[in-house]
């Protein structure tokens, strides 16, 4: 059963309910027997009351049916009455018959009741939301709802004109931090100022929601905008994509409520198109780990320029599988091959890159969860980020592919687990492969994707659905975001200007509390702080409080591109390739702190955990 928030507003909710469904069993009889209940029914009523209700509660709550505001009831939550309306019915119809009371209820009553239930609960919530938009919005309320605009002016015009002519919206006024616009107005309505005074503009006019039409670049005012919304309960609006809104292509219909990706979430990234269509169109690209967060975008990014044959590789059947449902619309003109197989294979990789003679690859298969790899499967994660990189990446090399792009991570740097010291050691290979005559060899580093697999914020969602508590391991643990489609974008950007052995390293913004990211996730999910749990459980084998994207002593230089720098990384000699890779092959011979060690040995400013717990020993009989 899931966790009951209990609030005052909840506590109301659930005593209402009650009582409906004491009502609704007792007119069940009542119009079951015209109004005229005979003595032994009305007994029978009386006696099972008390059943009834224990099972309509217990139900209604596991059903999350206390979480929302009656203000926003909405099919979500008629979606929630049917569906724990019935179960509820199901499991009185059995209780009953178990009892052997059944025989005696009349089957239409069991059939009255459920109906009377649903109609009498949405109802209610269906009128008090009426009655509470008439009461915040007066003589408004036929007019649509009244909503400010926070955006810049000159680029939302056509959004600007679209709500005004909309019966859903009535646009009161827009806020704009441009101080040309203070005081003017624009189609009839007055620009009143900058972002700050959205308080007195609330105290002024009363209206309940806002529409965020511009493109925030900074989490520190987003993070003012959405708690002073939330502050003053104002519900924030925003449009899926700033791009759409300056070209005019945007739709009112595709306003909805903002998501903490929205929050995350920075302006589009600048693409140099002419330099990627030269490097990628009518060209073979092979794309590994192609099923994975990074790499399914990737995929969807390449395919833009028309390459010629896009070779998919992943070790996940599945992946590839849900890959190629996503790209069945974008297959014009395009030929995609969809491989299952292994960068530990070394010959299955020859063969492909001999058959098909890719130009570019994207290497983004790795072992990536950080406590997964940690103790006990140290020898997987050094055999798959690090082998099966150096296996491709001299593939690539002998078979005369011209460009390497390396997707590492900010793990990388300063490593505190194995999944970072690993993909150091992918590093140190294309470093040194590069020395080299042949393909060129590009790393790229960056952090955190927002609904990656495995990142915490799809974790954040199902447990806030639960009831809390949301798990944090740190109060002060930070973390850099950006969304999958721009870290695509951007690995693509850097790997178009890669020349050959440079680490870029991808602005990532700014550092984000955790914990901030849990408060913000909870309201926007309509609940107060006080109504989940936030529990702090210590942090991770191998986990770091920050993460870091240049390394000790390393520095970093701009590039042409404002979201793309060059880290002076630390050069990785040739000529130690050998020993290394023959390390790393022999790795399966040795116990976990073994390798820890010998790994702490090859990455500089690795220091390992050799705190493995003991496993239980099994004896079989």
């Amino acid at each position: 059963m899931k966790k009951w928030p209990f609030s005052f507003r909840s506590a109301l909710a659930f005593m209402h309910d009650i009582t409906v469904a004491i009502f609704a069993w007792y007119s069940a009889f009542l119009l079951r027997f015209n109004f005229n209940i005979p003595l032994e029914q009305m007994a029978l009523m009386k006696s099972t009351i008390i059943m009834v209700l224990a099972v309509e509660a217990i139900t209604l709550i596991s059903f999350g049916l206390y979480k929302g505001a009656w203000r926003y009831a909405s099919l979500a939550d008629l979606k929630r009455i049917l569906a724990g309306t019935f179960v509820s019915s199901v499991i009185l119809v059995s209780m009953l018959f178990i009892t052997n009371i059944e025989t005696h209820v009349p089957r239409s009553i069991l059939i009255l009741n459920p109906i009377l239930l649903i109609l009498m609960m949405s109802g209610s919530r269906i009128i008090y939301r009426a009655l509470k938009e008439r009461q915040i919005y007066g003589e408004n309320f036929q007019k649509g709802r009244p909503v400010f605009i926070i955006g810049a002016v000159k680029t939302a015009l056509s959004l600007i004109r679209d709500l005004s002519q909309s019966p859903e919206w009535q646009v009161i006024g827009i806020l704009d931090n441009d101080k040309s616009m203070h005081g003017r107005e624009v189609l009839g309505l007055k620009v009143f100022g900058p972002i700050e005074l959205l308080t007195k503009m609330y105290e002024r006019f009363k209206f309940r929601h806002v529409i965020i039409a511009l493109p925030l670049d900074s989490y520190k005012e987003k993070r003012f905008i959405f708690n002073l919304a939330n502050k003053l309960k104002i519900e924030i609006f925003t449009i899926p994509a700033i791009d759409d809104l300056m070209s005019g292509r945007l739709n009112i219909s595709q306003i909805r409520r903002v998501d903490v990706e929205d929050l995350l979430g920075r302006e589009s990234v600048e693409l140099d198109n002419s330099g990627l269509e030269n490097l990628i169109k009518n060209n073979v690209v092979m794309i590994t780990g192609a099923g994975g967060s990074i790499g399914s975008e990737l995929s969807r990014q390449v395919l833009k320029f028309k390459p010629r044959l896009l070779i998919c590789f992943d070790l996940s059947e599945y992946a590839l599988y849900q890959l190629e449902q996503s790209f069945i619309p974008d297959q014009i003109q395009v030929n995609i091959l969809y491989i299952v197989g292994d960068v530990k294979n070394e010959l299955r990789l020859r063969n492909l890159i001999s058959q098909y003679q890719p130009s570019l690859v994207f290497h983004a298969a790795a072992y990536k969860h950080v406590p997964m790899m940690e103790n006990d499967n140290v020898t997987e994660a050094i055999s798959n980020n690090a082998l099966g990189t150096y296996q491709f990446a001299k593939s690539c090399l002998d078979l005369g592919v011209e460009k390497f792009i390396l997707v590492s991570t900010d793990k990388a740097v300063n490593p505190t687990n194995v999944m970072g010291a690993t993909k150091r050691l992918a590093e140190m290979i294309c470093q040194g492969l590069q020395q080299e005559d042949g393909t060129r060899f590009v790393i790229v580093r960056f952090g955190n994707v927002l609904a990656s697999s495995g990142s915490v914020i799809p974790k954040f969602r199902t447990q806030i659905a639960d009831g809390g508590p949301v798990t944090v391991t740190h109060p002060d643990i930070t973390r850099y975001f950006m969304s999958i489609p721009e870290a695509a974008q951007l690995v693509m950007q850097a790997g178009l200007m890669g020349e050959g052995g440079e680490i870029f390293i991808l602005d990532m913004g700014e550092p984000v509390k955790i914990v901030d990211l849990a408060r913000d996730m909870i309201k926007f999910s309509g609940f107060q702080e006080n109504e989940i749990d936030i529990k702090f459980t210590g942090l991770r084998p191998g986990e770091k409080l920050y993460e870091e994207l240049i390394a000790d002593g390393e520095d970093s230089t701009l590039t042409k591109h404002k979201k793309v720098r060059v880290a002076k990384a630390r050069k990785f000699d040739a000529n130690l390739l050998i020993d290394l890779l023959s390390w790393i092959e022999s790795s399966h011979d040795f116990d976990e702190n073994t390798l820890k060690e010998s790994l702490a040995h090859w990455v500089k400013g690795y220091s390992p955990d050799l705190n493995v717990k003991q496993k239980n020993n099994f004896k079989s009989h």
